[in-house]
């Protein structure tokens, strides 16, 4: 990926665009095995709240959470239903953004990618 400030990125159908500030290029890139993650299997960098723009389709958005609703994860459900984002759980300040939503990234080209364990959450809930 061209090393640059300011990406797009965009949901499957391209109705939802973001404008990402990334001056340090793609950070904290990480996989997690909890039940949303690992069944959506996205690759994810961490962006500050601040750093992130919806330029388009705000409207299409639907809001999902679940466990401790901490984390707020963005669907254009309206649209292509594709995943976008999510206000992080571990740190509400940052979103986590789908790397394969910037445009100009190949998430097959990333290497090795950590996970994070997330089943474990020291916030969870017990039942």
């Amino acid at each position: 990926m061209e090393f640059k400030h300011t990406h797009t990125a965009l949901c499957h159908c391209g109705e939802v665009n973001l404008s990402l500030y990334l001056p340090n290029g793609l950070e904290e890139l990480r996989r997690c095995n909890c039940s949303m993650c690992s069944r959506r299997g996205a690759i994810v960098a961490s962006v500050p709240l601040a750093n992130l723009k919806i330029t388009a389709g705000d409207e299409y958005f639907t809001l999902y959470h679940f466990n401790t609703h901490t984390a707020q994860l963005f669907f254009a459900l309206s649209k292509c239903g594709f995943y976008t984002h999510h206000q992080r759980r571990p740190n509400p300040h940052l979103f986590g953004i789908n790397v394969a939503c910037i445009k100009g990234v190949n998430p097959y080209e990333l290497g090795e990618i950590p996970i994070v364990d997330g089943i474990n959450h020291p916030r969870d809930t017990t039942s």
